[in-house]
């Protein structure tokens, strides 16, 4: 499998764009359980999408990884 570097520039901006917007948009600070989503669904659709590569493993990374970030945010 071979990545271009222009897709990781990319990936990148989309997430940095994205992590942008979402604390902009919050009016409080997040709870470390919403932050364990967040961390969780990021990490999670990037592994699925290395891993796996297509837009249906990335959004069921997204998915675990969310499942997952919310259960250890909520142990915090």
């Amino acid at each position: 499998m071979r990545l271009e570097h222009m897709n990781w520039r990319r990936l990148a901006t989309v997430l940095a764009a994205v992590a942008a917007l979402g604390t902009t948009a919050c009016t409080t600070p997040p709870t470390s359980q919403q932050m364990g989503v967040a961390t969780g669904a990021v990490l999670g659709g990037v592994a699925g999408n290395v891993l796996f590569g297509g837009a249906a493993a990335t959004v069921g990374g997204a998915a675990v990884g969310a499942l997952v970030g919310n259960e250890v945010g909520k142990r915090r």
